[in-house]
């Protein structure tokens, strides 16, 4: 099935040899490894290119390799006995829902993925219940079938139950079950695997049906999903033609609520394997990218015809955290960043709501008020702006509440905790703190404490980072958003007192070495510092001002050699996602692409203890 074969398929193609299918799992399940496997079988490459040897071929971006995980839905092609498989694989985590709601409109059926051993988690039910309201055709794969705490029977039971509570229709309750080890590319129609993926390949034939379009139709509608753009061609517009024909040079009309703009189409894709193959024509039922309708975004609609009208716009759920993301107002702004003013950073959140439609933005100072779906997702923008060059400042993440009835309410999720039996104890008290519901407990077949709670998206900042460091780093959490409950009391974290520099200068060992006995330092010495910067995390409730620029007073007894002698504790170095959970109401993260600072939102530390009395 080479290059040539794929051309003439292309050229003879109908509606019903299309097949457009979403990967969906929860996180780490295996969606990526079983894309990887069905490139690679279906002979998209040739036996000596180099993404013959690679893995997780579809995650892309930095981030995605440095987290494991996938941030941005993407779509791939490949053909198998002459059917054309348009394939989107979107991402696992609960935070970049956003992504699996717009890209589900282009699909026609869903591979649902299910880990052989962990069985249906929260984000399997989340993505599920999503492409079930969207009445996709479900095939389930349970995959990693050779892991040795695999239970494969009981997670058909669990699957059992979950369509039962999610099913929109009974027929939806007939599902084809396969097995899979995605990671040496077998799968079966038991738990005996063959050597390859063709029962995939053919289940995704003859159990995900042909795309439902109008193929016949004069007019054209296309629902655009997906943004992507290159220096070369600009901005591409992404979707699925749900009637009619698209041409290269044609004359379109961009739908966007009542508004109606007029445009061309300059060039029209159409996928193939990782990249993109320009056609004349594209017909109803393909996934094709266009250019030329730069003023089109996500949720319009591209028509054709003296009378076009839209197709329903792409239903997101809501926000649940918000930030603040403003310019660095530092004493050392401008020193690391290349864009660092309040119209750069604006033009780069404006930018980023094209294509990020989870997020909402809004005036707040100086910066903006950026609203996401959770820590994740927000700390995912910061760290790509970080890198793209941008100096900015960032404050605690907040809650977004919404008024239901007349009631204020805050937005609660459903968290799933697994634990090692030693840390059920440091686990249960931590969530107790937090002052989360605990709505069931079990033991697994590998000997772990599993724990599902109902716990306020507020009390939820944070957690992750003590449960690892309580848990020595081995517990596997996650959450799904599960509604709104009128808000019994602002939920406040506790946390000792902040080392505070008093002094502007360069941190000193001679300083750090007397300051790290009242608590935990998080910079080494010889970095730049200026009064109100936060340098560690106090052993104590309250703040604490402290000089760290301070030298050794030298007699002709002393020369500077001695400091040698001088013994520090390693600093701690925090991460992005632990400098925010760090956060208090008073305090801001200054972020440059080279370096992480936590500070006061006051310098002054007698003006900060006249407003903390005020407060």
């Amino acid at each position: 099935m080479g290059g040539i074969y794929a051309i003439i398929t292309a050229m003879t193609l109908n509606k019903d040899l299309i097949r457009n299918v979403a990967i969906i799992a929860h996180v780490d399940h295996g969606k990526t490894t079983l894309v990887d496997g069905l490139l690679k079988q279906s002979h998209t490459f040739r036996d000596n290119q180099a993404e013959m040897s690679q893995t997780l071929i579809m995650d892309s971006g930095d981030q995605e390799h440095e987290r494991g995980i996938t941030i941005t839905a993407k779509q791939t092609c490949v053909y198998y006995n002459g059917y054309k498989i348009n394939i989107i694989d979107t991402p696992g985590h609960a935070d970049f829902s956003g992504e699996v709601e717009r890209t589900l409109n282009m699909a026609d059926g869903v591979l649902l993925i299910v880990d052989a051993q962990e069985g249906p988690m929260p984000q399997t039910k989340f993505v599920l219940s999503k492409a079930l309201a969207l009445k996709l055709r479900p095939v389930v794969i349970i995959n990693k079938i050779d892991k040795p705490a695999a239970r494969i029977e009981e997670v058909k039971d669990e699957i059992e139950s979950l369509f039962l509570e999610l099913a929109t229709d009974e027929s939806q309750l007939n599902y084809p079950i396969y097995y899979a080890i995605a990671r040496e590319g077998r799968a079966g129609k038991t738990t005996e695997l063959d050597d390859d993926l063709h029962v995939i390949f053919e289940s995704i034939i003859n159990d995900i049906p042909a795309p439902s379009v109008d193929a016949d139709s004069e007019s054209a509608q296309l629902l655009v999903a997906a943004l992507a753009s290159d220096n070369y061609l600009g901005k591409y517009c992404i979707g699925k033609i749900f009637s009619g024909k698209l041409k290269k040079g044609q004359s379109v009309k961009i739908l966007h609520g009542d508004v109606m703009k007029s445009a061309k189409i300059d060039n029209l894709f159409v996928y193939k394997g990782l990249g993109k193959e320009e056609v004349q024509e594209a017909i109803a039922g393909d996934i094709v990218a266009l250019t030329g309708v730069a003023e089109a975004n996500i949720g319009d609609t591209i028509a054709t015809g003296d009378n076009p009208e839209a197709l329903p716009t792409i239903e997101l759920e809501a926000p649940t955290l918000s930030i603040y993301i403003g310019p660095n107002t530092s004493p050392l702004k401008g020193r690391e960043g290349e864009f660092t003013t309040s119209r750069q950073i604006a033009e780069r959140l404006e930018k980023e709501l094209e294509t990020n439609i989870a997020l909402k933005l809004q005036p707040d100072g100086l910066g903006y008020k950026v609203s996401g779906r959770g820590e994740l997702h927000l700390s995912v923008l910061i760290e790509t702006m970080r890198r793209e060059g941008y100096e900015l400042e960032a404050g605690r993440p907040e809650v977004v509440y919404r008024e239901i009835d007349g009631k204020k309410c805050e937005p609660i999720e459903s968290l799933t905790v697994e634990a090692a039996p030693e840390f059920v104890g440091a686990v249960s008290q931590e969530l107790g703190i937090r002052k989360a519901e605990l709505k069931s407990q079990e033991l697994t077949s590998t000997g772990t404490t599993r724990f599902v709670y109902e716990i306020s998206t507020a009390a939820l900042i944070g957690l992750r980072n003590n449960l690892l460091t309580a848990t020595k780093g081995t517990v596997i959490m996650s959450s799904i958003p599960s509604g709104y409950r009128p808000v019994e009391g602002k939920y406040r974290p506790e946390r000792n007192g902040a080392l505070i520099a008093s002094e502007d200068g360069t941190s000193t060992a001679y300083a750090l070495d007397s300051a790290q006995a009242r608590g935990i330092l998080y910079i080494p010495p010889q970095v730049p510092v200026y009064q109100g910067m936060i340098v560690g995390l106090s052993n104590k409730k309250d703040d604490l001002d402290i000089n760290i620029c301070r030298e050794k007073q030298l007699t002709n007894m002393r020369t500077h050699a001695s400091d040698g002698a001088i013994q520090l504790t390693p600093y701690t170095q925090l991460s992005l996602e632990q400098c925010l959970d760090f956060l208090l109401d008073d305090e801001l993260l200054e972020v440059t692409p080279k370096s992480l600072r936590l500070r006061k939102r006051q310098l002054d530390p007698i003006k900060r203890k006249r407003e903390n009395r005020v407060n």
